[in-house]
Protein backbone atom coordinates (compact mmCIF):
# COMPACT_ATOMS: atom_id res chain seq x y z
CA UNK A 1 0.00 0.00 0.00
CA UNK A 2 0.90 3.24 -0.51
CA UNK A 3 0.24 6.06 0.99
CA UNK A 4 0.10 10.08 1.09
CA UNK A 5 0.42 12.01 4.29
CA UNK A 6 -0.15 15.83 3.84
CA UNK A 7 1.48 17.96 6.98
CA UNK A 8 3.72 15.09 7.79
CA UNK A 9 6.12 17.62 9.40
CA UNK A 10 3.66 18.44 11.46
CA UNK A 11 2.58 16.94 15.07
CA UNK A 12 -0.15 14.54 14.23
CA UNK A 13 1.31 14.19 10.51
CA UNK A 14 4.69 12.84 12.04
CA UNK A 15 3.00 10.55 14.05
CA UNK A 16 0.90 9.27 11.85
CA UNK A 17 4.00 9.14 9.12
CA UNK A 18 5.96 7.15 11.88
CA UNK A 19 2.84 4.42 12.39
CA UNK A 20 2.47 3.89 8.44
CA UNK A 21 6.25 3.54 7.87
CA UNK A 22 6.25 1.35 11.14
CA UNK A 23 2.91 -0.88 8.92
CA UNK A 24 5.51 -1.68 5.99
CA UNK A 25 3.59 0.76 4.09
CA UNK A 26 5.40 3.28 1.34
CA UNK A 27 4.90 6.50 3.10
CA UNK A 28 4.89 9.72 0.86
CA UNK A 29 5.06 13.38 2.60
CA UNK A 30 4.03 16.42 0.89
CA UNK A 31 6.34 18.92 2.25
CA UNK A 32 6.82 22.49 1.31
CA UNK A 33 10.10 23.64 0.08
CA UNK A 34 12.33 24.66 2.96
CA UNK A 35 12.69 26.93 4.37
CA UNK A 36 8.78 27.08 4.93
CA UNK A 37 8.74 23.69 6.99
CA UNK A 38 12.13 24.65 8.35
CA UNK A 39 12.60 22.51 11.82
CA UNK A 40 10.06 20.43 11.51
CA UNK A 41 10.87 18.48 8.60
CA UNK A 42 13.54 17.14 11.38
CA UNK A 43 10.65 14.92 12.43
CA UNK A 44 10.65 13.09 9.73
CA UNK A 45 14.29 12.15 9.22
CA UNK A 46 14.52 8.68 10.68
CA UNK A 47 11.52 7.17 8.92
CA UNK A 48 12.08 5.77 5.66
CA UNK A 49 9.65 8.05 3.78
CA UNK A 50 9.85 9.47 0.24
CA UNK A 51 9.64 13.28 -0.07
CA UNK A 52 7.22 15.27 -1.97
CA UNK A 53 7.87 18.99 -2.33
CA UNK A 54 4.96 20.74 -3.17
CA UNK A 55 2.28 23.26 -1.46
CA UNK A 56 -1.62 23.23 -1.49
CA UNK A 57 -1.87 26.10 -3.44
CA UNK A 58 -0.14 24.41 -6.52
CA UNK A 59 -2.56 21.68 -8.19
CA UNK A 60 0.23 20.27 -10.20
CA UNK A 61 1.98 19.52 -7.51
CA UNK A 62 -0.90 17.84 -5.79
CA UNK A 63 -1.40 15.81 -8.99
CA UNK A 64 2.03 14.58 -9.13
CA UNK A 65 1.96 13.83 -4.72
CA UNK A 66 -1.17 11.77 -5.43
CA UNK A 67 -0.41 9.60 -8.50
CA UNK A 68 -0.22 6.01 -7.08
CA UNK A 69 -1.33 6.31 -4.08
CA UNK A 70 -3.93 4.30 -2.75
CA UNK A 71 -5.13 6.52 0.07
CA UNK A 72 -4.20 10.00 0.74
CA UNK A 73 -4.42 11.46 4.91
CA UNK A 74 -5.19 15.47 5.02
CA UNK A 75 -3.74 16.30 7.62
CA UNK A 76 -1.81 19.19 5.99
CA UNK A 77 -3.64 23.49 7.80
CA UNK A 78 -2.19 26.76 8.38
CA UNK A 79 -2.81 26.10 12.56
CA UNK A 80 -2.25 29.89 13.89
CA UNK A 81 -4.72 31.39 16.55
CA UNK A 82 -2.96 34.66 14.71
CA UNK A 83 -2.95 35.76 11.80
CA UNK A 84 -2.20 38.78 10.70
CA UNK A 85 -3.86 38.23 7.48
CA UNK A 86 -6.64 35.55 7.41
CA UNK A 87 -6.87 35.17 3.89
CA UNK A 88 -3.77 33.07 3.95
CA UNK A 89 -5.15 30.76 6.14
CA UNK A 90 -8.22 30.67 4.37
CA UNK A 91 -5.98 29.80 0.90
CA UNK A 92 -4.39 26.60 2.84
CA UNK A 93 -7.10 25.10 5.08
CA UNK A 94 -10.06 26.00 2.47
CA UNK A 95 -8.54 26.13 -0.99
CA UNK A 96 -5.83 24.05 -0.43
CA UNK A 97 -7.95 21.40 0.51
CA UNK A 98 -10.20 21.57 -2.47
CA UNK A 99 -7.23 21.06 -4.58
CA UNK A 100 -6.08 17.79 -3.15
CA UNK A 101 -9.45 16.99 -2.93
CA UNK A 102 -9.72 17.15 -6.75
CA UNK A 103 -6.69 15.95 -7.27
CA UNK A 104 -7.12 12.59 -5.60
CA UNK A 105 -10.95 12.04 -7.60
CA UNK A 106 -8.77 12.78 -10.86
CA UNK A 107 -6.16 10.13 -10.06
CA UNK A 108 -9.19 7.84 -8.18
CA UNK A 109 -7.62 7.32 -5.05
CA UNK A 110 -9.20 4.44 -2.73
CA UNK A 111 -9.55 6.20 0.56
CA UNK A 112 -9.06 9.88 1.58
CA UNK A 113 -8.78 10.44 5.15
CA UNK A 114 -9.27 14.65 6.33
CA UNK A 115 -7.79 16.29 9.57
CA UNK A 116 -10.57 18.45 10.70
CA UNK A 117 -10.87 19.57 13.90
CA UNK A 118 -13.33 19.83 17.10
CA UNK A 119 -12.94 23.50 16.56
CA UNK A 120 -15.15 22.92 13.29
CA UNK A 121 -17.77 21.24 15.21
CA UNK A 122 -21.02 22.51 17.58
CA UNK A 123 -20.80 22.99 21.40
CA UNK A 124 -23.49 22.11 23.67
CA UNK A 125 -24.87 24.03 25.90
CA UNK A 126 -24.42 24.18 29.74
CA UNK A 127 -20.93 22.75 29.28
CA UNK A 128 -22.28 18.94 28.58
CA UNK A 129 -19.82 17.23 25.65
CA UNK A 130 -20.40 17.69 22.08
CA UNK A 131 -20.74 14.86 19.36
CA UNK A 132 -20.80 14.93 15.80
CA UNK A 133 -24.62 15.73 15.52
CA UNK A 134 -24.24 18.63 17.91
CA UNK A 135 -25.36 21.64 15.40
CA UNK A 136 -22.60 24.04 14.27
CA UNK A 137 -22.91 27.03 11.67
CA UNK A 138 -20.09 29.54 10.60
CA UNK A 139 -20.62 32.89 12.28
CA UNK A 140 -20.39 30.47 16.05
CA UNK A 141 -17.02 29.88 14.74
CA UNK A 142 -14.74 32.09 16.78
CA UNK A 143 -11.43 33.56 14.90
CA UNK A 144 -10.03 32.83 10.99
CA UNK A 145 -8.51 29.32 12.02
CA UNK A 146 -11.73 28.06 12.83
CA UNK A 147 -13.74 29.01 10.45
CA UNK A 148 -11.70 28.30 7.72
CA UNK A 149 -11.73 24.59 9.19
CA UNK A 150 -15.19 24.67 9.02
CA UNK A 151 -15.79 25.53 5.56
CA UNK A 152 -12.63 23.05 4.38
CA UNK A 153 -15.18 20.38 5.82
CA UNK A 154 -17.99 21.61 3.79
CA UNK A 155 -15.78 21.00 0.82
CA UNK A 156 -14.67 17.32 2.11
CA UNK A 157 -18.51 17.05 2.45
CA UNK A 158 -19.22 18.23 -1.18
CA UNK A 159 -16.56 15.99 -2.24
CA UNK A 160 -17.93 13.10 -0.57
CA UNK A 161 -21.37 13.65 -1.80
CA UNK A 162 -19.81 13.21 -5.79
CA UNK A 163 -18.50 10.25 -4.78
CA UNK A 164 -15.24 10.60 -3.38
CA UNK A 165 -15.01 8.36 -0.72
CA UNK A 166 -13.58 10.70 2.18
CA UNK A 167 -13.98 10.46 6.13
CA UNK A 168 -13.61 13.60 8.18
CA UNK A 169 -11.52 12.90 11.47
CA UNK A 170 -12.07 15.57 13.78
CA UNK A 171 -9.24 15.30 16.54
CA UNK A 172 -9.50 17.22 20.06
CA UNK A 173 -6.33 18.15 21.88
CA UNK A 174 -3.25 15.85 20.88
CA UNK A 175 -0.69 15.94 23.54
CA UNK A 176 2.54 14.01 23.33
CA UNK A 177 6.21 14.00 22.50
CA UNK A 178 7.22 16.12 19.14
CA UNK A 179 5.37 18.74 19.14
CA UNK A 180 7.82 20.73 17.48
CA UNK A 181 5.96 24.04 16.21
CA UNK A 182 4.61 24.04 19.12
CA UNK A 183 0.49 24.03 18.98
CA UNK A 184 -1.22 26.23 21.61
CA UNK A 185 -1.79 22.94 23.17
CA UNK A 186 1.85 22.36 23.30
CA UNK A 187 2.83 25.79 24.10
CA UNK A 188 0.55 25.67 27.30
CA UNK A 189 2.64 22.55 28.34
CA UNK A 190 5.51 24.98 27.59
CA UNK A 191 4.39 27.88 29.66
CA UNK A 192 3.60 25.77 32.94
CA UNK A 193 7.31 24.35 32.55
CA UNK A 194 8.32 27.75 32.47
CA UNK A 195 6.59 29.33 35.17
CA UNK A 196 4.53 31.46 32.68
CA UNK A 197 1.07 30.57 34.69
CA UNK A 198 0.52 32.48 37.21
CA UNK A 199 -3.27 32.23 37.51
CA UNK A 200 -5.92 29.92 35.39
CA UNK A 201 -9.44 30.61 33.66
CA UNK A 202 -12.80 28.57 34.07
CA UNK A 203 -12.34 26.28 31.32
CA UNK A 204 -11.76 22.51 29.88
CA UNK A 205 -10.62 20.77 27.24
CA UNK A 206 -10.65 17.29 25.57
CA UNK A 207 -7.12 15.40 25.53
CA UNK A 208 -5.92 12.18 24.05
CA UNK A 209 -2.82 11.15 23.64
CA UNK A 210 -1.22 12.36 19.87
CA UNK A 211 -0.66 8.67 19.33
CA UNK A 212 -3.97 7.64 19.90
CA UNK A 213 -5.07 10.35 16.77
CA UNK A 214 -2.57 8.51 14.63
CA UNK A 215 -4.33 5.26 15.22
CA UNK A 216 -7.62 6.93 14.81
CA UNK A 217 -6.72 8.05 11.33
CA UNK A 218 -5.53 4.50 10.44
CA UNK A 219 -8.50 3.23 11.84
CA UNK A 220 -10.67 5.47 10.22
CA UNK A 221 -9.31 4.60 6.65
CA UNK A 222 -10.14 1.05 7.49
CA UNK A 223 -13.45 1.05 8.78
CA UNK A 224 -14.76 4.32 8.37
CA UNK A 225 -17.80 5.60 6.63
CA UNK A 226 -17.39 7.79 4.17
CA UNK A 227 -18.92 10.78 3.98
CA UNK A 228 -18.96 10.47 8.39
CA UNK A 229 -17.33 12.51 10.73
CA UNK A 230 -15.49 11.14 13.51
CA UNK A 231 -14.26 12.51 16.87
CA UNK A 232 -11.00 11.91 18.03
CA UNK A 233 -11.05 12.20 21.31
CA UNK A 234 -10.46 11.10 25.00
CA UNK A 235 -10.43 12.68 28.64
CA UNK A 236 -12.82 15.71 29.76
CA UNK A 237 -10.68 17.79 31.62
CA UNK A 238 -10.87 21.43 33.19
CA UNK A 239 -7.87 23.95 32.09
CA UNK A 240 -7.28 23.46 36.46
CA UNK A 241 -7.03 19.75 36.28
CA UNK A 242 -4.86 19.58 33.78
CA UNK A 243 -2.69 22.22 35.49
CA UNK A 244 -2.66 20.16 38.44
CA UNK A 245 -1.81 17.30 36.85
CA UNK A 246 1.39 18.70 35.32
CA UNK A 247 2.58 19.94 38.55
CA UNK A 248 2.23 16.05 40.04
CA UNK A 249 4.43 15.16 37.28
CA UNK A 250 6.82 17.64 37.30
CA UNK A 251 6.93 18.63 40.78
CA UNK A 252 6.10 22.47 39.75
CA UNK A 253 3.19 24.13 41.68
CA UNK A 254 0.30 24.63 40.06
CA UNK A 255 -1.64 28.25 40.13
CA UNK A 256 -4.04 28.49 42.94
CA UNK A 257 -5.53 31.96 42.12
CA UNK A 258 -8.52 31.86 39.41
CA UNK A 259 -9.03 35.03 37.17
CA UNK A 260 -12.16 36.20 35.19
CA UNK A 261 -12.02 35.96 31.66
CA UNK A 262 -12.13 40.12 31.01
CA UNK A 263 -8.65 40.49 32.58
CA UNK A 264 -6.58 37.73 30.21
CA UNK A 265 -8.99 39.45 27.22
CA UNK A 266 -7.74 42.63 27.67
CA UNK A 267 -4.16 41.48 28.17
CA UNK A 268 -4.60 39.74 24.87
CA UNK A 269 -5.91 42.76 23.00
CA UNK A 270 -2.65 44.77 24.19
CA UNK A 271 -0.58 41.72 22.70
CA UNK A 272 -2.32 41.66 19.83
CA UNK A 273 -1.52 45.33 19.17
CA UNK A 274 1.99 45.50 19.79
CA UNK A 275 2.28 42.66 17.55
CA UNK A 276 0.66 44.11 14.57
CA UNK A 277 3.41 46.67 15.22
CA UNK A 278 6.37 44.58 15.77
CA UNK A 279 5.58 41.51 13.64
CA UNK A 280 5.65 39.25 16.59
CA UNK A 281 3.39 36.55 17.62
CA UNK A 282 1.58 37.19 20.96
CA UNK A 283 1.61 34.34 23.72
CA UNK A 284 -1.82 35.04 24.13
CA UNK A 285 -4.99 36.22 21.46
CA UNK A 286 -8.43 37.45 22.18
CA UNK A 287 -9.82 34.56 20.25
CA UNK A 288 -7.60 32.38 22.39
CA UNK A 289 -9.21 34.05 25.32
CA UNK A 290 -12.87 33.84 23.95
CA UNK A 291 -12.72 30.44 23.22
CA UNK A 292 -11.53 29.63 27.12
CA UNK A 293 -14.86 30.79 27.98
CA UNK A 294 -16.63 27.74 26.41
CA UNK A 295 -15.65 24.03 27.84
CA UNK A 296 -14.57 22.51 25.13
CA UNK A 297 -15.52 19.29 25.89
CA UNK A 298 -16.90 16.03 23.22
CA UNK A 299 -17.71 12.68 23.05
CA UNK A 300 -16.07 10.28 21.24
CA UNK A 301 -18.32 7.48 21.40
CA UNK A 302 -18.76 7.50 17.67
CA UNK A 303 -15.33 6.62 17.09
CA UNK A 304 -14.57 4.22 20.07
CA UNK A 305 -17.74 1.90 18.92
CA UNK A 306 -17.19 2.50 14.72
CA UNK A 307 -13.28 2.63 14.25
CA UNK A 308 -12.01 1.18 17.88
CA UNK A 309 -10.49 4.54 18.45
CA UNK A 310 -8.02 3.73 21.54
CA UNK A 311 -8.24 5.43 24.63
CA UNK A 312 -4.67 5.87 25.89
CA UNK A 313 -4.69 6.67 29.77
CA UNK A 314 -4.01 11.04 29.43
CA UNK A 315 -0.93 11.24 32.54
CA UNK A 316 1.97 9.16 30.03
CA UNK A 317 1.08 11.31 26.95
CA UNK A 318 1.55 14.61 29.44
CA UNK A 319 4.50 12.90 30.74
CA UNK A 320 6.21 12.45 27.31
CA UNK A 321 5.24 16.08 26.14
CA UNK A 322 7.35 17.22 28.94
CA UNK A 323 10.31 15.01 28.34
CA UNK A 324 10.32 15.45 25.06
CA UNK A 325 10.59 19.98 25.60
CA UNK A 326 13.06 19.89 28.63
CA UNK A 327 15.44 16.86 25.99
CA UNK A 328 15.14 18.95 23.26
CA UNK A 329 16.33 22.78 25.04
CA UNK A 330 12.56 24.30 24.79
CA UNK A 331 13.04 24.92 29.11
CA UNK A 332 16.34 26.38 29.59
CA UNK A 333 17.43 24.97 33.01
CA UNK A 334 15.65 21.77 33.08
CA UNK A 335 17.54 19.81 29.98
Amino acid sequence: MRALVTGATGFVGAHLARALAGRGAAVRCLVRPAPAAGRRVDLLAELPVEIAPGDLRDPGALRAAVAGCDVVYHCAADYRLFAPDPDEMTAANVTGTDNLLAACAEAGVGRVVYTSSVGALGLAPNGRPADERTPAALDAMIGPYKRSKYQAERVAERWAARGLPVVIVNPSTPVGEGDVKPTPTGQMVLDFLRRKFPAYVDTGLNLIDVRDVAAGHLLAAERGRPGERYILGHRNMSLKEILDTLARLTGLPSPRVRVPHWLPLAAAYAASATARLTGRTPRVTPDAVRMSRHRMFFDAGKAVRELGLPQSPIEPALARAVAWFESHGYVAGRA
